[in-house]
This record gives C-alpha cells, structure tokens and sequence, in this order.
C-alpha cells in the first residue's frame, strides 16, 4: 500500500443549472479516519463520487485531489450505498472482484480470511439473492476491504446492519483500515461518535469542524465521552433542520 494522502476540495458542484453544494472547502486529514455528517440531500455522496472519479453526471467547478498531487487513480476504494454485488458471481468472486477486472492473481485465500471475520465465512459459494441486505452489505464491505487502498470513501457502509453486527464491523473496519485516509459520509451521530478521529459536519451552508474526544477509535460506544459526543452531534444535527 503506497502511503495515504490528505485529501482536499474547494469548489461548488450543480446538476443541470440546480445547486448541490458550493462553494465550500474540505480537507480530509492524511492516515485518519474522518466521518461526513450531516442531513440528506446536502451532497456528501457527491463529495465521494467525485474523489473516486465518478463525478461525470454532475457539474464541478473548483479543485479537488489529493495532498501530494499525484492522481488519486488506482489509489481508491469506494463503498457506494448499494452494494453493487454481481448476481451472476458467487460471495467469493465478488469478494475479488477487483483482481478479477484488473486481470491480476485472484487472492482467495485473503478473501476467504476476510469473509470469515466479516462473519460469512459459510456464505463464499452463495450467489448475493440467496443473502439478507445486511449480509449483501457485509459482502461489499469486505470486497471494498480487499481492495487495500490508501484512500477508502464509505458510504452509509454499516446501515443495513443491526446493532450488533454493526458494532462488530465498525470495530473490524477500524483495525483493518488504520493508517488509511478514510472519508466515512454517515447520518448517524453514533456512529461518527465511535468512529471519528475527524468529524465534520456538511449542511446547506458549508462544512464545519467538530472537536472529537481525544480517545482512540473505534471508541467504546457506552463511554461516557462517547456518549456525550454523539449527543453534541445530535444536537447540532436538529439545529441544521
């Protein structure tokens, strides 16, 4: 994995003359995990398409990229809100999808390592219509975990996830995808609580800076400090509506 860059944005995106967001800046903090709150329809998936080079249908006008100028291509891993999972290819070949486009050695018996501590080490020869959501979701996390990028755009990763299973892929994400720049859009107050070594918050009117407990991620999520932060992000979550 080649070392993991900050990334930064200025500008202002619109879709056939309607305003998305803009003008606004972001900087994305180098090797950290950085979590995207904020209400829906702000633009924070738009954010991600962008850094991973799938901003075509939307109209930027700015700059955006990585810290060391150098192209972010080949550099990304993107989880999109739908899982994306092939229906004609099993668990395990979706799991290693990449390698497979990429026409490079299919690692299989990483992929198998990761199913297995995503919890679907039983699931690799299914095809995704015989999986629940979460399970489907679990599959795209762990391909987009395979992937070994510097930089990983989450989003709404863990939604389709109950409690549990959430907190145990939260603390899964958090020890696999250290020393990444990870840019995580969530509504979740709690989950950017737990996950966040950088919270921002992204409305109508910009993006803000939010001050995160100096604890390590992922945060125990029945801390006191944990729970006081999701509660400040909750909070100026409502004043936001």
């Amino acid at each position: 994995m080649s070392s993991a860059p900050a990334l930064q944005l200025a500008g202002r995106v619109t879709i056939g003359g309607t305003a998305i967001f803009g003008p606004l800046s972001l900087e994305v903090p180098a090797g950290r995990w950085t979590c995207l709150l904020g209400p829906s329809g702000v633009g924070k998936s738009t954010l991600l398409r962008l850094f991973a080079s799938l901003g075509d249908k939307v109209d930027f006008e700015g700059t955006f990229g990585a810290s060391d100028g150098v192209s972010l291509a080949g550099r990304v891993a993107l989880m999109a809100q739908s899982d994306l999972l092939m229906p004609w290819l099993d668990v395990t070949a979706n799991v290693t999808l990449g390698a497979r486009l990429r026409g490079t050695q299919q690692p299989r018996e990483r992929a198998l390592d990761i199913l297995a501590r995503v919890g679907l080490a039983d699931h690799g020869t299914k095809r995704p219509d015989a999986l629940s959501g979460g399970q489907r979701q679990r599959v795209a996390l762990a391909r987009t975990l395979m992937e070994d990028r510097p930089v990983i755009l989450l989003d709404e990763p863990f939604s389709a996830l109950d409690a549990q299973t959430r907190a145990r892929m939260q603390d899964l994400s958090a020890e696999l995808l250290a020393g990444r720049t990870v840019l995580h859009v969530t509504h979740d107050a709690a989950e950017a609580a737990r996950l966040g070594e950088t919270v921002l918050l992204m409305t109508r009117e910009g993006i803000t800076p939010v001050e995160s407990p100096p604890a390590s991620v992922p945060r125990p999520y029945d801390a006191a400090e944990t729970l006081a932060f999701q509660g400040q992000l909750l909070r100026q979550l409502m004043e936001t509506v």
